[in-house]
């Protein structure tokens, strides 16, 4: 009787998740609209923050996540997608708020740079393993907040003190609890299809 392990398939740096799935232009373009649609549902998930025009929502995470599983291009178009429908009038931003006249718009404009850096990082390996995820995800989450708090600043007349008071401050819990869940979902994903290969 053999006690060896199954063989672990090397996935090559260069492949995000989403290119495990066979290619087309189909694939491609339901991978856009389902990261747009999941960002949108995920915004669904907010509550108020006292004093603070931004609500706690879950569409940071989704857009992070976004970004790692399709790859800087896919993901850039997916939270373009999302920040275009939601300019347009469909009530998907969160609180299911729409349009651009709004002092969190700035969040969403850094959610999809976010998203495009997060998924070039992806493509260099910066998703399969722990130490990593957590990284990229900090990397992102600031990349957010450093478009985000400015905006809010300029949207609403306060100084950047109070913008980093009612902008930063109160989210950086749920943050570091999204970066916690990434940093589980992520590599334990390519573990899954490292051995089911």
């Amino acid at each position: 009787m053999s006690t060896a392990a199954a063989p672990v398939r090397t996935l090559r740096t260069g492949t995000v998740l989403a290119d495990l799935l066979p290619a087309s232009r189909v694939r491609d373009v339901a991978l856009v609209v389902g990261g747009a649609a999941l960002t949108g549902l995920a915004a669904q998930l907010s509550v108020p923050v006292p004093g603070s025009p931004v609500p706690v929502s879950g569409q940071t995470f989704a857009a992070l996540l976004v970004g790692t599983a399709l790859g800087a291009r896919r993901g850039f178009l997916s939270l373009a997608l999302y920040a275009v429908v939601g300019m347009a009038g469909v009530p998907w931003f969160a609180q299911g708020s729409s349009g651009y006249a709004m002092p969190s718009f700035g969040y969403i404009l850094g959610m999809l740079l976010a998203a495009t850096v997060v998924g070039a990082l992806a493509r260099r390996g910066a998703d399969r393993s722990v130490p990593r995820t957590a990284g990229t995800m900090v990397l992102g989450s600031a990349i957010i907040y450093a478009v985000g708090v400015p905006y809010l600043a300029l949207a609403t007349g306060m100084s950047l003190g109070q913008a980093v008071a009612a902008g930063l401050t109160p989210f950086l819990i749920g943050d570091a609890l999204k970066a916690a869940l990434a940093m589980g979902a992520l590599p334990a994903a390519w573990k899954l299809v490292g051995r089911k290969g």
